[in-house]
This record gives C-alpha cells, sequence and structure tokens, in this order.
C-alpha cells in the first residue's frame, strides 16, 4: 500500500517548483492530485506528465470566487478532499527588483505579496475546513525560513510567512476544538533551488559564484531541491502524521541550528 493511496490532494501553485514536485510525489504514492496554478500552460502540461487521474484546475488563490469554484469542481469529480497543499506564494520580485526594505516599500508592493501569500491561505483554509469537516483531512501550509527571521530586503514576504506560520496553528487548535479530524501543518524551506531564485542568480558567468555566495552560511552548503520539500509534504499529509499538528518542519540545511547570520552592509 502506497503511503497516500486512494487520498485525492489539492496543491496550489503546482505549474512548477516545489508546487510540482509535491503533486508529482503524491502521485507516486497512490493519490489522486489535482494541481492548480494560474499559469494555465504549464499547470495543464505538469497535470498531463503525472498522467493517471491526476487532473489541471485554475485557481487564483486571491480570489473567494476561485477557491468556490475549486471546491465545488472536487467534491463533484473526486466526491471528497483528504489534502490541501497551499504552496502558492510570490516574493514580490518577480518582475524584476522593486524595493521590498521597511522604509522605500510601498503599499501597493506590501499588500501584493500578502494577497498570494497570506489571504490565499486564508482563503485555502477556509475551504478545506469546510470541505474536509464530515472526513477529517490534512492541511499542509508551506511558509519559509523568512518567517522565522527578520529579512531587511523582503519586508514583506517575511511579515506574509511569518503570518502563515501563526495562522497553521490557529487552523491546527481550531479543528481539534471543533473535533473536526483535519490536521494542519506547516513546511518551513530555505534556499531550495526553484524558478524563484531565477533573478537572483543569473544567467552569467558568475552564476556559480552568486550560488556559493547565497548558500555559504547554511552548514550543508547547497541549495534544497522541490523534491527534498516534497518528501516532507507526503509524511505531514499522510496517516503517518496523524498524532501531529500545529506543528513546523524546517528544511533549511541546518541554518537555524546555530549559524551566525547578520545583515550586510
Amino acid at each position: 500500500m502506497r503511503r497516500l493511496q486512494n487520498k485525492v490532494a489539492l496543491v496550489t501553485g503546482a505549474a512548477r517548483g516545489i508546487g510540482a514536485a509535491v503533486a508529482e510525489r503524491f502521485a507516486g504514492e497512490g493519490a489522486r492530485v489535482v494541481v492548480t496554478d494560474v499559469r494555465d500552460g504549464e499547470g495543464a502540461a505538469t497535470a498531463a506528465r503525472i498522467g493517471g487521474e491526476a487532473a489541471y484546475h485554475r485557481l487564483d488563490v486571491r480570489r473567494e470566487e476561485d477557491w468556490d469554484a475549486a471546491m465545488a469542481w472536487v467534491a463533484e469529480r473526486f466526491g471528497r478532499l483528504d489534502v490541501l497543499v497551499n504552496n502558492a506564494g510570490i516574493t514580490g520580485f518577480e518582475d524584476g527588483f522593486v524595493p521590498h526594505d521597511p522604509e522605500n516599500a510601498s503599499l501597493q508592493a506590501w499588500r501584493a505579496v500578502h494577497a498570494t501569500n497570506l489571504d490565499g491561505v486564508f482563503l485555502g483554509c477556509r475551504a478545506a475546513i469546510r470541505q474536509m469537516r464530515n472526513g477529517g483531512g490534512s492541511i499542509v501550509n508551506v511558509a519559509s525560513r523568512s518567517g522565522l527571521v527578520g529579512i531587511p530586503a523582503a519586508a514583506a514576504y517575511a511579515s506574509s510567512k511569518a503570518a502563515v506560520r501563526n495562522h497553521t496553528r490557529t487552523v491546527a487548535l481550531y479543528c481539534a476544538e471543533q473535533g473536526l479530524g483535519i490536521r494542519c501543518n506547516a513546511i518551513f524551506p530555505a534556499a531550495i533551488l526553484t524558478a524563484m531564485w531565477e533573478p537572483m542568480l543569473g544567467d552569467g558567468a558568475d552564476r556559480a559564484e552568486r550560488m556559493a555566495a547565497l548558500v555559504r552560511d547554511t552548514p550543508l552548503r547547497r541549495f534544497g531541491t522541490p523534491e527534498e520539500v516534497a518528501h516532507a509534504a507526503v509524511y505531514l499529509a499522510s496517516d503517518e502524521s496523524a498524532y501531529t499538528t500545529g506543528a513546523e518542519l524546517v528544511l533549511d540545511g541546518g541554518l537555524l541550528a546555530g549559524s551566525a547570520a547578520r545583515p550586510e552592509r
């Protein structure tokens, strides 16, 4: 028996990166996976690559109506939802470098990051609770190491992920209090090599040097992989973690174990 045999799982931001790796790993463990994103072409391609019962459904996590439509579609097609992975997120640097420090960030830029990273998680958790309340399930929120420390140049991103940390605990306690059989946990990745890092790495001759510099304070001295995050998500989605809720699983190569880190002038 595979670890997620016959479970129905929805993964947000699953067209590529961590979300795609989670969707693929879930399917490999026997889950029926709903790949969601706003990148329709890439999302459909990911679902097709996974094959089997994997399917793509457009979902803008910032929109209540999209969540309502996705939950209705899942209920009609599969009859239930067992796992939700709130993975969709942005840094605010997707279209190039703009100020995101506490002094110079614009309110518009601040709100845009929180709309996806925090509002999206709130809406996802709310939708999943309503969908899972009669059968139980697992909610996995993808936060970030940046939600555990301050990030001077990415204030909105750090703030949004810190809020995801607290909301995970709130959801876990609420579901336990209500006797719903729904668990909620969070994964905190640090430097995972995805497209999100490309603006900082570039494609020039100094790419390898930039990569090394970005992980020089990480004890394991390398980037993590999306597949390593996916393995953690499988555990939290599976019945193996039945006694785990409101917990934090940090994947940072040992960064928070005690290595020194300070802002550079």
